[in-house]
């Protein structure tokens, strides 16, 4: 039996009561390298990560005008900004190439549609879930796509204030939809997280799973969510934060993603019931250290 705060994605369900469901963002940090994409899906698969999820957009519904011309440096040397989204953004013989390898790891994968024909781009690859990002939040055209084509829609809440949450949640509905709370600095500053938003997010909308989407440097604040109670969590990985783009600085490398999954599964475990009881392996203490005994009931460890 699941609990009314529960979706179902793939085969596991995010929820209360449910295994913490964890997805590594690779984002665009593959920085159009099919082969770096697969390399960061083996070591997500590896970690025991849940999900990976990518981002797709169209360069020329995405990036303003003015900036089209704008010249950069890039690894594949001086060119004009739109040029440069286009280089970064798989094709459909590419993004086949990752589907393909993501099913054979059998890991869930799903992208952030960043517009209305990105979203019909990543539908033609069925995916399960997919994902509204913060900046996008506000964007009701994109909102009610998503909600056409009756799939979970994790939404980020960065970078929004309350009333943009509820419009957004208005429009999409609470069927389907996961929340994600979230602060769009990159990387966060930790006095900027809130992480308290999760129980008030929790509390506004009993029937949605919570979670949370970080951009902090560390470890702590991701397993101090999940303590909080957050029914799933995302973070940004790569291969190496001194790598080209500008969302490694704010990610997780791959030792540092498998201690962060290790670290989940140790907390949710720890959590229990908060119902007190006490434990046959305290009995030699009780032996020992308390000079008068009452009558307990002893509850084994599972």
């Amino acid at each position: 039996m699941h609990s009314k705060r529960s979706v179902k994605i793939g085969n596991k369900y995010i929820g209360d009561d449910e295994p913490v469901f964890i997805i590594a963002e690779i984002g665009i940090n593959h920085n159009g390298s099919v082969d770096i994409a697969k390399r960061m899906i083996e070591a997500a698969h590896s970690a025991g990560c849940d999900a990976v999820k990518f981002q797709k957009r169209t360069p020329e519904l995405c990036v303003p005008k003015d900036q089209w011309d704008i010249e950069r440096d890039t690894p594949w040397g001086r060119m004009t900004y739109i040029k440069y989204r286009h280089k970064i953004e798989f094709d459909k013989k590419q993004f086949s190439q990752i589907v393909d390898f993501c099913r054979r790891k059998k890991i869930t994968w799903f992208a952030s549609c960043w517009d209305e024909n990105a979203v019909d781009f990543i539908e033609e690859f069925n995916p399960a879930v997919y994902k509204i990002a913060s900046a996008c939040l506000t964007d009701e055209n994109l909102l009610l796509k998503h909600k056409t084509l009756q799939k979970p829609v994790i939404m980020s809440t960065g970078m929004s204030t309350i009333e943009e949450i509820e419009n957004a949640v208005d429009i999409f509905g609470t069927e389907n939809l996961l929340l994600a709370h979230s602060t769009s600095s990159y990387p966060c500053k930790t006095e900027e997280l809130n992480l308290k938003m999760i129980q008030t997010l929790k509390e506004k909308y009993p029937s949605i799973p919570i979670g949370y989407s970080g951009h902090e440097t560390g470890l702590a604040p991701t397993g101090a969510a999940v303590a909080l109670g957050a029914n799933f969590v995302e973070r940004h990985i790569t291969l190496d934060r001194a790598m080209w783009g500008t969302d490694q600085a704010a990610s997780v490398e791959i030792v540092g993603l498998i201690k962060l999954v290790s670290n989940i599964r140790d907390i949710e475990q720890s959590l229990g019931d908060g119902v007190k009881k006490v434990y046959e392996s305290e009995l030699p203490s009780i032996r020992k250290l308390r000079k008068v005994q009452s009558n307990l009931t002893i509850h084994k460890a599972i």
